[in-house]
């Protein structure tokens, strides 16, 4: 689910091309790949000249005692939400009687007179009026990725909740179609360090690469952050004329979650974090703290493709799989592996491996295996096509960023919290766990472009540390929004209650949005944001074996 580093993506079940980012396993990737376009906009920086999508305040309203009072008065202009007749995901909410609009949000909340930016959100009526709840915020994760259009994807899964909630999605600053950020990357990031300094180095020079391309946006990026998204986010209530909204985040959304909740605890009714990011943490070394998760995650696949050695042959223990996955690991050090037209480098293939996290159900775990056995068979000097999820994997890999999706992801986690200049610490923290994490190790402890970004933050990281009430899920194996993460954040909430999927190796467990659906931990969330009633302790669900 998850960042854009370059290091890997864990999204879920994307049906686009998953994109192989570092800091994306804290990212929820929308299943519907039309999520992730986005428009690109030439942002100018000359201090004299607003850029695109970025306006100064009227005279009028800059000459008025509170710029944030007027901005909060701002009527909507609702409009339908298909921009074009190729906007089909825009003509699927015009469908079911959504309405869109976009808003006037300041670009710096410290200079609230001064230059401002627009955010773009839809809202979809709650199906039954007469028993309306209120307006309930959804985001599905990110960061970077556009929420807007998900409002329809909530209330497909959650018709309990859209019945009784008006939903309301909205881009983030910057995204989608919140007037986003384009840096014109080549790539999506610096993927993994590879085994020694002569790959570490080149990962790095990729890395400053793609900073260097976004620093003519200098001026933007110390206030591309989470703090002003959830401040945005309260505005947009303001102008709803909602006192308090609930809200529902997964992932990276549960961050944002958070944060709001610190910034503006009286204006939360409900709230329900799918999947906590750790609060403490959260920014560009997040992942990290991801490593051992994935080795488990990847530990429990193995254990399910030895059950089912009959179909693919990797081994029939837990061990012999692992050990055919060292065997691939190996191999793909000494030289690139053959698979039809790619080549998979050490550096690779921890991107290409990384994609275990998209589940943890019997379907996953086949499409995994097929993966796995075709890398096998390069190793082996064997001929080796790529399945139809390799063949987007590595497509992936070597792609542009799109829309600027990446670059956005990274911006939002560079302003969120600042990173080491020093691209040699990196490298001995990745030396320092090559023996207990010598597959993704090299991944989730790379380097970022945030190392070399051409802005600092604009404010500290938010300290979050509240007794407000709100409901946690999430499952013990996540490889992206780890446990020990989730317990964290359980500390810092302290009005907090949390449900654990036990023995479940998956990212976001609410309502099937990305993962298989689970009935305990859905009559749990239905019960709180339905009916205001949170679990009188924190409670366990089993997960089912796939």
């Amino acid at each position: 689910m998850v960042d854009a580093h370059g290091r890997r993506d864990t999204y879920g079940r994307p049906d686009g091309p998953p994109r192989h980012l570092r800091g994306n396993t804290v990212i929820r990737a929308a299943k519907p790949a039309a999520a992730l376009a986005a428009l690109a906009l030439t942002i100018l920086t000359a201090p004299a000249v607003p850029a695109a999508g970025v306006t100064a305040l009227p005279p009028a309203a800059a000459a008025t005692a509170d710029p944030l009072a007027a901005l909060r008065g701002q009527q909507p202009r609702w409009h339908p939400c298909a921009t074009s007749p190729e906007d089909t995901a825009g003509a699927e909410l015009d469908a079911a009687g959504a309405a869109c609009t976009e808003l006037t949000v300041p670009l710096d909340y410290r200079r609230p007179d001064g230059r401002t930016t627009g955010v773009a959100l839809a809202r979809l009526p709650a199906t039954d009026q007469a028993r309306r709840l209120g307006t309930l915020f959804y985001n599905p994760g990110g960061p970077g990725v556009p929420a807007r259009d998900l409002a329809l994807t909530l209330r497909r899964a959650a018709p309990g909740l859209a019945a009784r909630y008006d939903i309301v999605g909205m881009d983030p600053r910057f995204v989608g179609a919140s007037t986003p950020l384009d840096c014109g990357w080549p790539t999506a990031g610096p993927g993994s360090a590879g085994p020694d300094r002569l790959t570490f180095d080149r990962s790095a020079e990729v890395a400053k690469g793609l900073a260097a391309r976004c620093a003519p946006y200098r001026e933007l990026l110390p206030h591309i952050s989470t703090r002003n998204t959830a401040r945005d986010m309260d505005l947009v209530r303001a102008v709803l004329g909602e006192k308090t909204i609930a809200y529902l985040g997964s992932s990276y959304g549960s961050y944002l979650g958070e944060v709001y909740l610190q910034l503006f605890p009286g204006h939360v009714g409900r709230a329900v974090f799918d999947a906590a990011m750790d609060p403490d943490r959260f920014g560009p070394d997040l992942t990290a703290t991801q490593g051992p998760a994935m080795a488990a995650a990847l530990t429990a696949w193995a254990a399910w493709a030895a059950r089912h050695d009959d179909r693919h042959h990797l081994g029939s223990t837990t061990a012999e799989v692992l050990a055919a996955v060292e065997r691939v690991r190996l191999a793909a050090g000494r030289a690139p592996l053959a698979v039809g037209t790619h080549r998979v480098d050490a550096r690779a293939l921890p991107q290409v491996l990384w994609t275990v996290a998209a589940g943890d159900d019997a379907a996953a775990h086949e499409e995994f295996s097929a993966l796995v056995r075709v890398l096998a068979d390069a190793a082996e000097g064997r001929p080796a096509e790529p399945t139809a999820l390799l063949e987007a994997v590595l497509s992936g890999l070597t792609a542009p960023d799109a829309g600027g999706y990446a670059a956005v992801q990274t911006a939002i986690m560079c302003a969120d919290r600042a990173a080491s200049r020093d691209p040699l610490a990196y490298y001995r923290d990745i030396q320092a766990h090559r023996a207990d994490e010598p597959l993704f190790g090299p991944l989730t402890r790379n380097l970022t472009p945030c190392t070399f970004w051409p802005a600092e933050p604009a404010e500290p990281p938010t300290l979050v540390r509240n007794a407000v009430p709100v409901l946690l899920v999430g499952a013990d194996g996540d490889p992206a929004a780890t446990y020990p993460g989730q317990l964290s954040a359980h500390r810092a909430l302290t009005g907090s209650r949390l449900v654990t999927l036990r023995g479940a190796f998956r990212h976001t467990v609410y309502a099937g949005l990305f993962a298989p659906r689970d009935a305990c931990v859905d009559t749990a969330v239905d019960r709180y944001l339905l009916d205001g009633v949170l679990p009188v302790q924190d409670t366990d669900c089993p997960a089912a074996r796939p």
